[in-house]
């Protein structure tokens, strides 16, 4: 059942006139709700405004586009890198470039982002996939492929497994959406790009929203110079707004507000998965702040039981708003100790113990 706040949730949020632990969206840095966040962005739309009024292929540029991106590209370990005004944009303009270098080979689960009008999306498991698609390449010539998937499934809290491409021999281009890992994994927040396999026939290129651990509302293509230059020309770039220029001001500014919310975030990962150690129903398979909870068809619905006791999770059908619901709690670098001892204690009360 569909629920209707009029506030921006937080570590609470007000349901039905109760005021509820949240532990869902996708704010992992809890940074919207940051005064020190929120200042730095009152200070960029004090000196830029609400908006910058010209194309980025006008005459007239702004200096501060280019230093963001190449604080991204930095960041991405990446020769370069350029922003949109989202990350849906951002992955649309990278898979219209990547669908020029080869056939694309999707991943299952693709996110609709990552993929253009007739993308024949595979169903099946992603390991057997991945193996299946490493297999295709080498009996292939150089630059046949182009390999497209994400990073992080945060509907099954999973990271997924790249390993399997150190075994590619021919060049290929592998554009990968890293929107729930980057600002999250790595030790500075550089994301997935940490976990990537090193290989010289890999071409990786990186795409990513800014919504996620950033609290931007943006998005970034990052990966070879001429890539990324190839895209500068793509109307999807030439065409359309830019970030807001007091986002891409608050991203400059917030380093060492995202590192040491990544570190509390870190932190309480590590003790809700022991808080709920022996408990059943309750899946985390990497570290990540996404805790998938089993629906045990016999019972009450965990969201309703956990609603009923003044916590709101996530309990939705994605992408397909008609598919199945996926029962989550998702941390955020904004919950407290006491929260999760709250949570563990609604969670041992619905689930059995082993």
């Amino acid at each position: 059942m569909i629920k209707i706040t009029e506030n921006t949730p937080g570590r609470t949020a007000l349901v039905d006139g109760r005021t509820c632990l949240y532990f869902s969206g996708f704010s992992y840095l809890g940074m919207h709700s940051s005064h020190t966040f929120r200042d730095l962005l009152a200070v960029g739309i004090g000196r830029f405004g609400s908006v910058y009024p010209s194309s980025r292929i006008s005459n007239l540029q702004l200096k501060l586009y280019e230093e963001v991106e190449h604080a991204l590209a930095v960041l991405l370990h990446q020769q370069s890198a350029v922003c949109f005004s989202s990350g849906y944009l951002a992955a649309q303009a990278a898979v219209t470039y990547a669908a020029t270098k080869g056939e694309v080979l999707f991943a299952p689960g693709t996110h609709p982002a990552l993929q253009y009008p007739g993308a024949l999306v595979p169903a099946g498991q992603w390991n057997d996939w991945i193996t299946t698609v490493v297999e295709m390449v080498n009996k292939g010539t150089d630059d046949q492929y182009v390999i497209v998937s994400d990073a992080v499934n945060p509907l099954t809290a999973t990271i997924n497994d790249f390993e399997a491409l150190r075994q590619i021999e021919k060049k290929v281009m592998v554009l990968i959406d890293d929107s729930h890992g980057a600002g999250i994994l790595g030790e500075k927040g550089e994301g997935s790009i940490s976990i990537l396999p090193d290989n010289p026939a890999l071409h990786y290129m990186i795409t990513a929203s800014m919504a996620k651990a950033f609290s931007l509302e943006g998005g970034f293509v990052a990966g070879h110079a001429a890539d990324i230059a190839a895209i500068r020309r793509l109307p999807l770039f030439t065409a359309s707004t830019p970030i807001i220029p007091a986002y891409a001001y608050t991203f400059l500014h917030a380093a060492g507000a995202y590192a040491t919310a990544r570190k509390r975030l870190k932190d309480l990962i590590i003790e809700f998965k022991r808080l709920n150690t022996g408990i059943t129903g309750i899946h985390h398979p990497h570290q990540l702040p996404v805790f998938v909870l089993e629906d045990k068809k016999e019972k009450e619905n965990v969201y309703t039981y956990l609603l009923s006791r003044d916590t709101f999770i996530s309990s939705f059908a994605y992408p397909d708003p008609l598919g199945q619901r996926i029962h989550r709690v998702i941390l955020s670098a904004l919950h407290t100790h006491t929260d999760l001892n709250i949570l563990s204690t609604q969670l041992a009360q619905f689930y059995p113990s082993v």
